[in-house]
């Protein structure tokens, strides 16, 4: 989208937020009846890598999934060309949100090592011919607003000095705001990777990562007015998503202690490492903290945990990408968009746990 950057900082950047939500009034519906949508979680997290591999900015990520949510919705694709749909989504995606020296070139993603996983090679025929597949069903609209357009503008104001951590004043306002960050930008990449999320509003799921970090952070009030006013959003309308985040999280950090409990050559390569100590906090009692009265105690240490560091992407090969079989038997088991269990979420992304000493 040709937003400036910062924009969330200059004189326009109210004006350019209404944009955003009344443009995201006029989404395309999304009614999750992929045949593949067993596979979905696959291709995501391939965007995902590819994406992180060339550095490219949160938004062209979001963008690239979310057309592939579309096209995938539409069409009855088979598995091997999806490997060229979710690359070629991802090339659209880029190169509407990215600056042009930094959309991928072609004998670069044919050198990824993923791409031999896949047994699969780009040609430049092959790679326009799906594009333009691609914007002719898009009607050659790709101004859709993700959740990733609207995280910026949020944070902008997603830590105040009035808020307290824990019932007390914060002693380093600047490393809250760090944590939040990172925070919001976990649980921007956990959206990702459930397509039932798509049934909110991407301003709402932005919103809901907020929250949902400043919930893990212990930061009170939980949604401040000025989140409130600032969003159009109420804890109540947030409470459905924030879970479905929460959720993940909790299942990040029982992994994570699994991992720990694991001798070091035990561990499966690939997985997630979390930082921070502590005792995992149910979804319930996140959910529950917006109405908590903090009593009084003695005040923590000043500062961050000391061996505390922040939260930060593991750098994956792309080779480790299996791609699924044609068939897909086990993998259409283990991700049917159907079960009720527990969402887990991608090893591809890691997640602190919590941020403070308690």
């Amino acid at each position: 989208m040709e937003l400036e950057d910062q924009w969330w900082k200059g004189q326009l950047a109210a004006d350019i937020y209404q944009a955003l939500r009344y443009k995201e009034l006029k989404l395309p519906s999304y009614k999750g009846q992929s045949p593949q949508l067993n596979l979905r979680r696959y291709f995501a997290d391939l965007i995902a890598i590819v994406s992180n591999h060339f550095r490219l900015c949160p938004a062209a990520r979001h963008l690239g999934v979310y057309l592939l949510d579309l096209f995938m919705d539409r069409y009855d694709v088979t598995v091997q060309q999806l490997h060229m749909v979710s690359l070629s989504c991802l090339l659209l995606a880029s190169k509407f949100e990215e600056r042009e020296d930094r959309v991928p070139k072609l004998e670069t993603l044919n050198s990824l090592g993923c791409m031999t996983s896949m047994n699969l090679v780009l040609t430049k025929q092959g790679l326009l011919h799906m594009e333009l597949l691609l914007l002719e069903s898009f009607q050659w609209n790709l101004y859709l607003p993700t959740a990733a357009h609207f995280i910026e503008y949020y944070l902008s104001i997603a830590v105040h000095e009035e808020d307290l951590h824990d019932g007390w004043p914060m002693t380093c306002l600047e490393k809250t705001k760090l944590y939040m960050a990172k925070y919001a930008d976990y649980f921007l990449e956990v959206s990702l990777q459930d397509h039932m999320l798509l049934c909110f509003a991407p301003s709402l799921v932005s919103a809901a990562c907020v929250v949902t970090s400043r919930l893990v952070l212990h930061l009170s009030p939980s949604w401040p007015p000025r989140l409130q006013h600032l969003t159009g959003y109420t804890w109540e309308n947030l409470v459905s998503c924030a879970e479905k985040l929460l959720i993940a999280h909790d299942g990040d950090v029982k992994e994570a202690n699994k991992q720990k409990c694991q001798p070091p050559g035990q561990q499966q390569q690939g997985h997630a490492v979390f930082h921070g100590s502590g005792p995992t906090v149910t979804v319930a009692q996140y959910l529950h903290r917006s109405s908590l009265q903090y009593p009084q105690q003695p005040p923590p240490q000043p500062g961050l945990a000391p061996n505390h560091r922040p939260a930060s992407y593991l750098s994956h090969s792309a080779a480790s990408l299996q791609a699924p079989s044609d068939n897909a038997q086990t993998l259409a088991a283990s991700q049917d968009p159907k079960s009720n269990r527990a969402y887990q979420v991608s090893m591809h992304y890691t997640c602190a746990a919590q941020c403070f000493d308690r």
